[in-house]
């Protein structure tokens, strides 16, 4: 038996998105930039792919740009904000994505910019009282902090985030990749200038996503330059076989979403009731156990449970699951998020992350798993 539970890193494609998109690859195969009548369907394929998104989102269909993921979308607001708006001062949290961390990064050392991190506690949440002096050091700064933690679960008070940013006239972006899909989002009462997005998240296909530009207040040149797509903000011949999957996995998520919150959080909470049955002297990290996003459960483990390397075993006994980012994992590096919270370096913390193809057997399995590595130990 395989049991699949890294949904937080990529998520299954459903059987009504690949429909979706090969009957995209059968029948649209024109540019959607031609004139012509097959260039006009491919069009209205991408079109109404907007409207479904923006229609769930509560904003205007012009404020939706296709991207290759979230990724890009983290770049090309950043970008925006440095290039085209005149930013110098970035607040953030040293637990972003490295697609927020990275491209800071690169923007300080060529000198451009300079970040300034948020205070955490201990759980990683943000203190926003740090937030606000910063603010008041650096007003007309950019504001980038994640919705959803995807390796321990906080949440952002956003809506708070959201007025103190626009107290001190800041702009602000959120990497919004685990909470699109996931949650009910409405940006105009969030009141925000950036939101990335990343289909593969919600069963949609990789190499595919969208960033949401706020153009009643904001307005940023193109990331990637070429022909007039996307209303001259990304160049490049549209993905359409991606638009079409990410749209049908886009309106699935969102008819289902309360049923779905509701049968995946249940699942969660088994699986913490069978951890805290079954395992003496264990821990979730961050907000993970109760009021964090409800996909991700981050377990920490003492170091005297297992034998080394309990991901590696958990993988060859039929158990997918993450230390932490896949993007990190995958070059076998530690997490930079459970390095800030301090967690002892001798223990091991494995992300547990569900979606509503999992079910309890699942659980089942990976918790006798764990019992048996534990018995290998002892």
């Amino acid at each position: 038996m395989k049991v699949y539970l890294d949904n937080t890193a990529s998520t299954p494609l459903l059987p009504e998105v690949i429909d979706a998109m090969k009957n995209a690859m059968e029948n649209l195969y024109a540019n959607p930039s031609s004139v012509h009548y097959h260039g006009r369907m491919s069009k209205v394929v991408i079109e109404n792919a907007r409207k479904t998104i923006a229609s769930n989102l509560n904003c205007v269909p012009s404020e939706i740009i296709f991207t290759s993921g979230g990724t890009e979308a983290n770049n090309m607001a950043i970008y925006g904000c440095i290039y085209d708006l005149g930013v110098q001062n970035v607040i953030t949290s040293k637990i972003e994505h490295h697609a927020i961390l990275h491209t800071l990064e690169h923007f300080e050392q060529k000198g451009l910019i300079k970040i300034h991190f948020v205070e955490l506690n201990e759980k990683g949440q943000i203190n926003l009282d740090s937030l606000e002096k910063h603010l008041i050091d650096f007003p007309n700064a950019l504001v980038t902090l994640m919705y959803a933690n995807n390796e321990i679960s906080n949440r952002l008070p956003i809506r708070k985030v959201s007025k103190l940013c626009r107290k001190y006239d800041a702009l602000f972006h959120s990497d919004m990749v685990q909470s699109i899909g996931h949650y009910h989002i409405d940006l105009q009462n969030i009141d925000i200038d950036f939101a990335s997005s990343s289909g593969h998240k919600f069963h949609a296909p990789k190499g595919i996503g969208f960033i949401y530009i706020n153009s009643k207040k904001v307005k940023i040149d193109a990331l990637i330059h070429g022909g007039g797509q996307e209303r001259n903000m990304r160049g490049g011949t549209e993905n359409i076989y991606g638009i079409a999957g990410l749209a049908k996995a886009f309106e699935i998520a969102h008819e289902k979403m309360d049923e779905d919150m509701t049968y995946i959080a249940d699942l969660k909470q088994y699986m913490i009731q069978q951890i805290i049955e079954n395992f003496d002297n264990v821990s979730f990290i961050g907000e993970s156990a109760n009021t964090g996003l409800y996909t991700v459960l981050s377990v920490n483990f003492p170091k005297a449970m297992f034998d080394d390397m309990l991901l590696m075993n958990l993988d060859i006994e039929g158990v997918s699951a993450s230390s932490g980012s896949a993007c990190t994992s995958g070059a076998l590096k530690g997490s930079h998020v459970i390095k800030e919270l301090k967690i002892p370096a001798e223990n091991q913390v494995i992300r547990f992350s569900f979606s509503k193809l999992n079910t309890k057997s699942d659980i089942n399995f990976c918790i006798n798993v764990l019992k048996k590595l534990q018995k290998n130990k002892g």
